[in-house]
C-alpha cells in the first residue's frame, strides 16, 4: 500500500491541465467518431475539422492551466513579501466580485495588519530600550546557559564595562554569580561592585525569548533610601521620646523647684508638709510613668523572632477568650486546623486584640469608663462588671484559605476615625496607653511572614480586626 505522504507525480499545474483534458475527452471523441467514421465528409475537411478541434481543446487547456497557475504565483510572490517583512506589495484586482479577488483582499487586509503589528512593535521596542537606558537602576539578562545577552547603560556603569566586553559571557565571569543563585528578591551580600559601593536589592524573574527560557536581572542601589528611611525612623524616634521626657520632665522640674523654694522660707506654711507630701508623690507617680514607658520602648525593641512549631486553632482561641472576664466573648468556631507559629507570641497578639475590642464596645456603651493600655500589660479583671450587652458584641473567628490561616476579632464600638495613627509607635488615645500593643501585634505577624490590618464593619457599628497566618 502506497504510503499517504509520497510525493505525488504530477504537479498542481499538470493535474489542472489533465483534469482540463479530460473534461473536453468526451465532446472531442463524440465529434471524431462523427466526423471519422459515422460522417461522408471528404478526408480534407476531416483533416481540417480534426485540427481545429484538437487545436481549440489543447488552447482552452493551457488558457485554463495558466489562469490558474498565474493566480497561484501571484499569491506565492505576496505571501513570500510577507514572509520576508515587505508589507508594501499589493496584489492588483482585488475586489470582493469574485472569489480569486476575495482571496487577494484577504492578502492586502493580512499585509496591511502585519505592517501596523511590526511598527507598532518596532515602536514598543525602541520605548523600551529608551526606558532601559533612562532607568537608574542595573538591568541584566541572561540565557538559559547563565550567558549574559542584554545589558543597559546603568548595569555597564554599576560594572565599569561596555556591553561589548561583558555580553556573551557568563554571570559569574562577570561579577554576577550570586544574583542568578541567590532567592528571587532580596539583598545581596556583595556591597562592592567595581562601578560603586552600598546596599544592593536584587528581582530576579523568568520570561521566554524565541521559546527559550532567560532570566531578567534587576539590581538597584538601597543605600539612598536605606539613608533617608533610617533618617525619618530616628527623627521619629527622638520627636516621641522627646515629647514623653518633656511631659515627665517639665513637671518634675517645676514641683521640684517649688518645694525648693518652700523649703528655703523661713516661715513655712501650717500644711507644708502636706504639701511636701503631695509634690514629693506626683514626682514619684511621674517617674514610674516614664519608666513605664522606657520598659515599653525596651520590649519594641527587642522583641525575640519566633520559633515555630504545630499549634491547634480552636484550643488556642477558646484559652485567650477564658482570659476575658469582662465581657462575654464570643467564639465561632472555623475548621480543626493547625498552624505552624509561635504559640505564646500569638496567644499574646489574640489577647491584645480581644482585649482592645472588649474596651472600645465598653467605651461606646459607657463613655465615663477609664481606659486601660492598648499594649500587653495591665490587669483585665481589675474594672467591676458592665451591664450586660447583646451576644456576639464582641466575637472571634477563624478561617482558612488557599495561603493563610485568618484569626478576625470583631467589637461593637466606635470604630476607627484615625487608620493612619494605628501603628503608630507610643500613638494611643487611652489616657494610661504605653502606644506600642498593635505595635508588637503587627510586629509578631510581619515575623511570622503574616499580616494585621483594622478595618471598620459595613453592617453597624464597630471594627474588625484581622490577623493573617501563612497557612
Amino acid at each position: 500500500m502506497p504510503s499517504p505522504h509520497k510525493r505525488s507525480r504530477f504537479t498542481h499545474d499538470q493535474h489542472v491541465l489533465l483534469g482540463v483534458f479530460l473534461g473536453g475527452a468526451p465532446a472531442v471523441v463524440v465529434s471524431m467518431y462523427h466526423l471519422w467514421l459515422a460522417g461522408d465528409q471528404e478526408p480534407k475537411v476531416q483533416w481540417t475539422l480534426t485540427l481545429l478541434i484538437l487545436g481549440v481543446w489543447l488552447g482552452f487547456a493551457l488558457s485554463v492551466q495558466n489562469r490558474v497557475v498565474r493566480s497561484l504565483q501571484t499569491m506565492a510572490n505576496l505571501l513570500s513579501a510577507l514572509r520576508e517583512g515587505d508589507f508594501s506589495i499589493r496584489a492588483r484586482g482585488a475586489n470582493r466580485e469574485n472569489p480569486m479577488g476575495d482571496v487577494m483582499t484577504e492578502i492586502n487586509f493580512l499585509g496591511s495588519i502585519l505592517r501596523a503589528q511590526r511598527l507598532g512593535a518596532m515602536e514598543a521596542t525602541a520605548l523600551l530600550r529608551t526606558v532601559m537606558e533612562e532607568i537608574d537602576v542595573a538591568i541584566f539578562a541572561f540565557d538559559g546557559d547563565g550567558i549574559l545577552r542584554l545589558v543597559n547603560r546603568s548595569g555597564q556603569e554599576l560594572l565599569a564595562s561596555p556591553a561589548e566586553r561583558i555580553l556573551g559571557r557568563s554571570a559569574h565571569d562577570i561579577g554576577l554569580g550570586e544574583c542568578v543563585e541567590a532567592p528571587p528578591n532580596g539583598v545581596l551580600q556583595h556591597t562592592v561592585f567595581p562601578g560603586g559601593t552600598g546596599r544592593w536589592g536584587m528581582r530576579r524573574t523568568q520570561f521566554r525569548e524565541g521559546g527559550l527560557p532567560h532570566e531578567l536581572v534587576v539590581v538597584a542601589d538601597l543605600s539612598e533610601a536605606l539613608r533617608e528611611e533610617e533618617l525619618k525612623a530616628w527623627q521619629r524616634l527622638v520627636r516621641v521620646l522627646g515629647h514623653e521626657l518633656n511631659n515627665s520632665l517639665a513637671p518634675i522640674k517645676s514641683i521640684a523647684g517649688s518645694l525648693g523654694s518652700m523649703l528655703k522660707r523661713e516661715q513655712r506654711a501650717d500644711d507644708w508638709e502636706d504639701d511636701l507630701r503631695g509634690g514629693l508623690e506626683i514626682i514619684g507617680k511621674r517617674a514610674e510613668g516614664l519608666s513605664r514607658f522606657m520598659q515599653a520602648y525596651s520590649r519594641l525593641a527587642k522583641l525575640p523572632k519566633p520559633v515555630k512549631s504545630p499549634c491547634e486553632v480552636k484550643p488556642l482561641v477558646r484559652q485567650v477568650v477564658k482570659l476575658e472576664l469582662r465581657l462575654p466573648v464570643e467564639v465561632i468556631d472555623g475548621p480543626d486546623i493547625t498552624v505552624p507559629c509561635d504559640g505564646p507570641q500569638i496567644e499574646q497578639v489574640l489577647i491584645n486584640l480581644i482585649k482592645n475590642a472588649v474596651e472600645a464596645t465598653l467605651e461606646h456603651q459607657q463613655p465615663d469608663t477609664d481606659d486601660d493600655d492598648d499594649g500587653f500589660e495591665g490587669d483585665a479583671a481589675a474594672k467591676p462588671p458592665p451591664p450586660p450587652l447583646p451576644a456576639g458584641a464582641v466575637s472571634v473567628t477563624w478561617e482558612q484559605t488557599e495561603r493563610f490561616i485568618e484569626f478576625r476579632v470583631t467589637d461593637s464600638g466606635h470604630g476607627i476615625s484615625k487608620a493612619t495613627n494605628l501603628f503608630v509607635p507610643f500613638y494611643t488615645t487611652k489616657a494610661t496607653g504605653s502606644g506600642i500593643g498593635l505595635v508588637l501585634c503587627r510586629q509578631i505577624a510581619e515575623n511570622h511572614e503574616g499580616e494585621l490590618y483594622l478595618k471598620n464593619r459595613e453592617d453597624t457599628e464597630g471594627c474588625i480586626a484581622v490577623l493573617r497566618l501563612p497557612a
